[in-house]
């Protein structure tokens, strides 16, 4: 197939990298044009100067960007990707934005005749750089199985959750869920340091139980060690939270506890914490 991505960041560039690999002809484009250069330099490609430029003759337009802003600019803005897209095409937005926002631009890809898939990931830089992510979709059936297997040369699971939006407010779902989680790692590991006990053995005994997380097998080391300088910014979640946040008070959900860690990470960026991984919770219990 012939695809474009746009957006090269720490997501992007390893997915397109993967698509590049699996024989598909691909266009990048992305904002700050050396960036696409350097992936031209690695992998078999070509980097357009415009999301239109890029997006013309495209089977299917994957964008991963920063925010609903962003999308919006990239795919319906004066030098957006849908003007150049052909009926019969696809868009797959894997940024991490607001279902009100996917609904839209389904809407405006159906008028005319382009397939639109909400897609947001789970699996972060490294479930990026390893072709391991989780993708949540929104849209219409027909739409995600012509474009699943072209995901699936960077994923480890794809699920249809329902129509446009759904893959966005499932994303919501895996945020609040973290947030939960990390929170509680967090006073778990302060409180076994505060006791004076061995938390490689606490984590070693309570892992093979009912506590046992991804977050825990792959952050207490660092987290005890206050080393956060890697992984999902703080930036980017209270992003995200705020997405969530404010789909909650639409659908009257009661996230009491996302609002609570919401405001424990705005403490750590007080700290200093802006790019430090959402691991770094303990920061502002140890400080």
């Amino acid at each position: 197939m012939r695809v474009s991505f746009i957006g090269l960041g720490v997501m992007g560039y390893p997915m397109a990298g993967y698509l590049s690999k699996s024989g598909h002809d691909v266009v990048v484009y992305n904002r700050t044009t050396a960036r696409a250069g350097q992936w031209c330099g690695e992998f078999d490609g070509t980097s357009a100067s415009t999301p239109v430029e890029a997006a013309r003759g495209a089977d299917i337009v994957f964008v991963c960007v920063g925010n609903d802003d962003d999308v919006r600019e990239v795919i319906l803005g004066e030098h957006g990707a849908m003007p150049g897209m052909s009926a019969g095409s696809i868009i797959v937005d894997h940024t991490t934005a607001s279902a009100k926002l996917a609904r839209e631009l389904h809407g405006a890809a159906t008028e005319k005749s382009i397939g639109f898939l909400d897609a947001p990931l789970s699996g972060g830089q490294a479930g990026a750089e390893n072709g391991q992510l989780t993708i949540m979709v929104g849209g219409d059936e027909d739409v995600f199985e012509r474009t699943m297997p072209v995901m699936d040369c960077y994923a480890n699971a794809i699920t249809l959750i329902g129509p446009a939006g759904h893959g966005q407010m499932a994303k919501m779902v895996n945020q609040i869920c973290i947030a939960g989680i990390v929170q509680g790692l967090a006073e778990g590991l302060h409180f076994a340091k505060r006791s004076g006990l061995d938390a490689a053995k606490v984590i070693e005994a309570i892992s093979k139980g009912a506590a046992q997380s991804w977050q825990m097998e792959n952050r207490w080391q660092t987290m005890i060690n206050d080393e956060f300088d890697f992984g999902f910014a703080v930036d980017w979640m209270r992003k995200d939270l705020a997405i969530t946040l404010e789909e909650a008070q639409q659908n009257g959900a009661r996230l009491e506890m996302t609002e609570l860690v919401d405001r424990f990470y705005a403490e750590v960026q007080e700290l200093g914490g802006k790019r430090w991984d959402t691991s770094s919770l303990i920061a502002r219990l140890e400080n």
